[in-house]
């Protein structure tokens, strides 16, 4: 089956499943929204352990998801990950250092009330539920902004003798970071509005699950009271950051390979590809439909529309990213060392024998469904919490 696609086919399925995958870990990432909520919305220990169990249960989901998305990147796009993975290391060391803290701090909070003490597990859940999002959203935001990197494809030729193989170098000794204050102009700022608007949407998510599944009436009623200010904060950065990629002076491969720049060049890709153009636009407009339903009529029904929307307007961002006629990953202190679908994949065969181990991915996705339904079969409150084998 996947021996008879073309090369560039196994790329594109490869970027598409990827985009898929992460379009399903920002809404899973909704755990990291409503743990940065319990210390607003409880008002006492009951309902702060409510909330704590609520988003607790589904965790391993997220964490899971994000294993799976970096393993596809690396499976399929090896130079990107050595690129970004070795290069903007702080970034992503930091977001698993918040994601291994969050472990912890799930299966400690109860048990451990001498050595650290239930509050700084707590603050530690509240400090994962604020990095993981923010940077997260800054690091997708660097495929249409760029990052200070150079990739030396001769060095391959190099391997197994005395001279360096180093393939990739940073251009900053911030490796990473400087995607918050300092890159090309002031693209940093586009960087940190997808951040922002990452960090409110799954705060969005959170709220409209809390109010879908928690019983306690106080609780769901600070959570409707929290998200008319939630709402309108997200809509403020995801927009500004739309609209400032639109007309940034964005990143195109010629058709001679060569990477140039021109303003505009994203809306202009992206209209030249209505597939792409059509699944952004619908995850957007669905997402505005649930929040329009969670404010004005029924919240306890918007969920789904607002979580539907969120996977697919994230799976188009990424589609638009790196299937659209531009590097997913441009480099804007050298443009030639900007990275493609094309040619930051592994080989054929590679691609090939990993397209048959992606079989496995419904599957995987089945039981998560699966899993999420038994869970919330039934509402939560502090009388639930009385019949459950594990609380945290």
């Amino acid at each position: 089956m996947f021996e008879a696609m073309s090369y560039s086919a196994l790329q594109a399925y490869w970027w598409i499943l990827v985009s898929v995958i992460g379009g399903i870990l920002v809404f899973l990432m909704l755990v990291q929204g409503g743990q940065t909520l319990f210390p607003k919305l409880s008002e006492n220990e009951d309902q702060k352990t409510v909330l704590i169990n609520l988003f607790g249960h589904k965790w391993e989901m997220t964490f899971t998801t994000l294993v799976v998305f970096g393993g596809a990147l690396f499976a399929s796009f090896p130079l990107f990950y050595s690129t970004s993975f070795g290069g903007a290391y702080w970034v992503w060391m930091i977001i698993l250092f918040a994601f291994i803290v969050q472990a912890v701090s799930y299966e400690f909070r109860r048990r451990d009330k001498k050595f650290l003490g239930s509050r700084t597990y707590e603050f530690f859940l509240v400090i994962n539920g604020i990095i993981a999002p923010l940077l997260l959203g800054i690091a997708v935001s660097t495929f249409f902004t760029g990052s200070p990197f150079t990739v030396e494809k001769e060095a391959l030729v190099r391997m197994g003798t005395e001279q360096s193989v180093v393939i990739s170098r940073w251009g900053t000794v911030w490796h990473g970071l400087e995607a918050l204050w300092n890159t090309d102009g002031a693209a940093f700022l586009w960087n940190i509005a997808l951040g922002l608007a990452v960090f409110f949407l799954v705060r969005n998510l959170a709220l409209l699950y809390i109010i879908r599944m928690v019983k306690d009436e106080q609780l769901t009623a600070n959570a409707r009271k929290c998200l008319h200010r939630m709402v309108p904060a997200f809509l403020v950065f995801f927009l500004t950051w739309l609209a400032g990629i639109l007309f940034y002076k964005g990143f195109g491969v010629g058709a001679d390979g060569k990477i140039y720049r021109e303003a505009g060049i994203y809306a202009s890709h992206l209209i030249e590809h209505p597939v792409v153009l059509v699944i952004l636009l619908a995850g957007v407009l669905l997402v505005l439909y649930g929040f329009y339903v969670a404010l004005f009529r029924d919240a306890g029904r918007a969920f789904g529309w607002v979580g539907t929307g969120t996977v697919l307007a994230v799976t188009g961002i990424l589609l638009w990213a790196g299937l659209t006629g531009s590097p997913f990953y441009p480099s804007n202190l050298d443009w030639q060392s900007s990275l493609t679908v094309s040619n930051s994949s592994s080989s054929r065969f590679t691609l090939v024998v990993m397209s048959y181990v992606s079989l496995l991915v419904p599957f995987v996705a089945a039981y998560m469904v699966w899993a999420w339904k038994t869970l919330d079969k039934t509402k939560i409150d502090t009388a639930e919490l009385k019949t459950e084998e594990h609380v945290y």
